[in-house]
């Protein structure tokens, strides 16, 4: 690919980057995309064969800023592992809570071709990191590290959307999420200290 190509397709996913960030994941029209990134509405089918394609690179690009947030939130390797899981939750509802429409995407996988541009590559990993915490924090359990990884994964998932809608702070009362991980993290890995 030329270095006119890799830009012209690096500005495709930036101008959907934009555009979903302001208008949402209903704005993702190929057209409006290539509109916004100043190309015929015919261009974006050069580089990305379908619409799931060009979905798909936005959402890597998801992935890979996702990635970044969490290894800020792991620097201090000297921590204990739940202290690194508490650490990593905070990384995760803050990207999600402050990159809602990227959020949504990343997670739409009947709008996204999962098998193409390496989504499994950048997703994979991160859940690896989260297993190889659960083991760290929790080496006697009965319960596989995957399958509390998941639970848990699944629970700050939840989290994110809830608070995003504004259900856990009418049914909870809370002002923050904090308090909401945390007892995550209690529930899947028991009180701290125990």
């Amino acid at each position: 690919m030329s270095d006119q190509e890799a830009g012209l397709r690096a500005r495709l996913v930036q101008a959907g980057i934009d555009l979903l960030t302001e208008e949402g994941v209903q704005a993702l029209s190929l057209r409006e995309i290539a509109r916004r990134a100043g190309v015929s509405h015919g261009a974006p089918r050069r580089y990305f064969p379908t619409h799931l394609s060009l979905l798909s690179a936005i959402a890597r690009q998801g992935f890979d800023d996702l990635g970044d947030a969490v290894a800020e939130h792991l620097d201090d390797q000297s921590a204990n592992p739940r202290a690194q899981l508490l650490s990593l939750g905070r990384g995760y509802l803050d990207f999600a809570l402050t990159h809602r429409g990227m959020y949504e995407l990343m997670f739409r996988h009947d709008l996204l071709e999962s098998n193409q541009l390496g989504l499994r590559d950048t997703s994979l990993p991160l859940f690896r990191v989260l297993v190889a915490l659960v083991a760290r924090a929790q080496p006697r359990s009965e319960v596989p590290p995957p399958v509390v990884a998941g639970a848990l994964w699944s629970n700050l998932h939840g989290i994110a959307q809830l608070w995003r809608w504004g259900s856990l702070q009418l049914a909870t009362g809370a002002d923050e999420v904090e308090p909401l991980l945390r007892a995550a993290l209690d529930a899947h890995l028991g009180p701290e200290g125990r």
